[in-house]
């Protein structure tokens, strides 16, 4: 169900202090009317955007369903504005029904200038909603903005593909997991990939497969070679491979990497697909043995082809969350900790060329 906006306040030529007052009011405001109401309190979740782009970035967030933030506050940053205008709304679900609560959540939009993002901090902090986990999210690269907030914040959360340059997305991340929590939605996107893969090899008479791995060739989107090396990163740390930096031939990577057997042989190819991130791939067991998955329609398509070339084909179905969903799982993921993906990034960023 959308939300639907109970209280609207804005202001011209405001600051943080008026904009928390009212913000304050407003919630009052609510609970005079039925002690029913009550805000959410879990998340804040901070979006430093492009004004001219921040209506897509509210569509995005629209689409999150039910992991939506207790409390967004939208920095709309426009080049040459000197001001703050602000504007806050309260919304809920429906009306309160008798014996429940309906839960309000926050938005607050504040339109300010390229000027201010040295000093977001004095901004951002009155808004925040104390003793709450408060992520910040730039997804249109303004992280001179998110570093002058990072100390109040605990994630960042990124998308890593959206970086032109695969060194500068991976040193990116990385340099803010020596602070933060990460949330890296080219990650997130490799989760069903991850997830097949494991559940291929973890019946029992499977495992011994892992330890005969000797070759990875994994498809991507030509702009997602960064999700190419977190899948071969996250295989390299879970299966004690020794990364190494990969060979750059122009039109793909390739390298070995040290395992317990030998090495295993290693290429990431770029492929056209329509959406970002992985396309495919294909593991290789000594003695002839593959397995391939590829995106295709309602799922991921396997193959298995053994020895004497037989082959056993399936769909692994719901591979896809969509971008809206991806967005979704990144703020509910602020929420928790995966232990696999700093291991895996670390290993992406020896193998980059």
């Amino acid at each position: 169900m959308s939300p639907t906006s109970d209280s609207v306040w804005s202001a011209q030529d405001t600051d943080p202090s008026a904009i928390d007052a009212a913000l304050r009011e407003m919630l009052a405001e609510r609970h005079a009317e039925s002690d029913a109401y009550v805000p959410a309190r879990v998340l804040n979740l901070v979006c430093i955007v492009d004004r001219q782009w921040s209506g897509e970035i509210a569509n995005r967030l629209r689409q999150v369903g039910r992991y939506h933030p207790s409390r967004t506050i939208v920095c709309a940053v426009e080049a040459r504005r000197t001001r703050l205008d602000a504007r806050a709304m309260l919304a809920t679900d429906a009306d309160p029904e008798a014996d429940e609560l309906a839960e309000i959540r926050e938005t607050v939009i504040v339109e300010l200038g390229e000027q201010h993002l040295p000093h977001l901090d004095t901004i951002v902090d009155p808004l925040v909603v104390t003793d709450l986990s408060t992520v910040v999210w730039a997804p249109h690269g303004h992280y001179r903005a998110v570093e002058a907030i990072l100390h109040l914040t605990q994630v960042v959360l990124l998308d890593s593909v959206d970086e032109p340059e695969l060194d500068e997305a991976l040193d990116r991340a990385h340099g803010f997991s020596e602070r933060a929590y990460v949330v890296d939605l080219a990650w997130l996107r490799s989760t069903p990939w991850r997830e097949r893969i494991a559940a291929t090899f973890d019946p029992p008479d499977q495992r011994p497969q892992l330890r005969h791995i000797t070759g990875l060739h994994i498809r991507h989107h030509p702009d997602s070679g960064i999700a190419g090396l977190l899948l071969a990163g996250w295989l390299a740390s879970r299966l004690g491979w020794q990364p190494s930096q990969l060979i750059d031939s122009g039109n793909r990577l390739s390298g070995r990497l040290g395992s317990s057997r030998g090495h295993v042989a290693i290429e990431l190819v770029p492929t056209p697909q329509n959406v970002r991130g992985l396309v495919g791939i294909t593991i290789e067991m000594a003695g002839g043995t593959s397995l391939s998955l590829d995106r295709g329609a309602g799922g991921l398509h396997a193959v298995l082809r053994q020895r004497d070339g037989s082959e056993r084909e399936w769909t692994l179905l719901g591979a896809s969350r969509g971008e809206a969903g991806i967005l979704g799982e990144g703020i509910r993921q602020a929420l928790l900790r995966d232990p696999t993906y700093q291991p895996a990034l670390s290993a992406a960023c020896v193998m980059a060329p």
